[in-house]
């Protein structure tokens, strides 16, 4: 299990041959190293250093207020660090911002358009403004997913509720199918529905192996749709870990009830936990694997087994608390 506080894990292979151009480009799509910013007196960003690995859902969590934004502003161009760098597929986003920006789609967290356009005249401009040439029938599948009607599309931005403007967000920042997917609190503003869309849409994006970094500061959404996610707080980044390593550290909770008394055990597995021991009843939190646990209550007489995952809004809660 690797948590990894203040940087990331370098054990990755540096180059990948691309399967299309032969181009040797980076595995890691983005790259923060000590990344710092100040406004005036006020640090926004305090020695940040992490890895996006190509093709992953990379969940960027934290309060509002954290950092979330400014290290996605960084990573455009918009904001200048004050300390470090940032690099996107090799290239870093101050000196070769444009190529930089080429390779990416954006969602802002407040995405604002021109009100007297319509919607579709939207997507047509900022299609003509991509770098990627855009393919119409994955358009149609995106704005069909999200239940845009022509009607609306027809229709002027500003008369666009919230919702619909973050969908024709949405929609603007998946239609060229870049290589990188910027996303800053993408689900703000949408009903349930059409949450579970959006959800849907990013599982379809991972199948086409692009890699997408998404800032969020609500954790089961988080959990849902990420492979792994880096937590910041007040500037300072606090861990980075795999969705599952998290569920690790915490344990499982795992209850095991038998058709007879048992005897426990002379030793517990080592990454056992014992919450309480009764006769026919073992109550556990097992960290890491529980094949080990399996294996001692399968040699009894064993009536049922109850194996809860923790939920990772409680882990995290948990883990605030230990650093507070």
């Amino acid at each position: 299990m690797s948590l990894v506080p203040h940087a990331a894990q370098r054990n990755r292979a540096e180059l990948v041959v691309h399967a299309h151009s032969r181009r040797v480009v980076s595995v890691t799509a983005i790259r923060l190293d000590r990344l710092g910013k100040r406004y005036g007196r006020l640090p926004a960003l305090r020695d940040v250093s992490l890895d996006v690995p190509v093709g992953d859902v990379f969940g960027f969590l934290g309060l509002n207020g954290a950092g979330k934004t400014t290290t996605i502003r960084i990573l455009l161009d918009l904001v200048r660090p004050t300390t470090g760098r940032a690099t996107v597929f090799d290239r870093d986003c101050q000196t070769q911002g444009l190529a930089v920006r080429a390779q990416l789609g954006y969602l802002p967290g407040e995405p604002g358009f021109y009100g007297d356009m319509a919607g579709e005249a939207t997507l047509d401009l900022l299609g003509r403004l991509s770098a990627h040439r855009i393919d119409p029938a994955w358009r149609r599948t995106l704005l069909d997913r999200l239940e845009f009607a022509a009607s609306d599309l027809r229709r002027p931005v500003r008369e666009y509720s919230t919702g619909m403007k973050r969908k024709l967000g949405i929609v603007q920042a998946f239609q060229a199918d870049a290589p990188l997917l910027v996303l800053d609190e993408p689900t703000e503003g949408l009903d349930p529905l059409m949450q579970e869309a959006f959800y849907e849409l990013l599982g379809e994006v991972r199948r086409r192996g692009r890699t997408v970094f998404m800032s969020s500061h609500v954790v089961p959404e988080v959990e849902r749709v990420c492979d792994r996610l880096a937590l910041l707080r007040e500037g300072r980044l606090a861990l980075i870990s795999t969705i599952e390593e998290l569920r690790s550290l915490a344990g499982r909770r795992v209850r095991a009830s038998f058709a007879a008394d048992v005897d426990p055990p002379a030793a517990w597995p080592p990454d056992c936990e014992v919450i309480s021991v009764a006769p026919r009843l073992w109550d556990m939190r097992v960290r890491g694997s529980i094949a080990s646990f399996v294996s001692l209550v399968a040699a009894r007489p064993l009536a049922d087994l109850d194996v809860q995952t923790p939920r990772l809004e409680d882990v995290l809660r948990k883990y605030y608390a230990a650093q507070s």
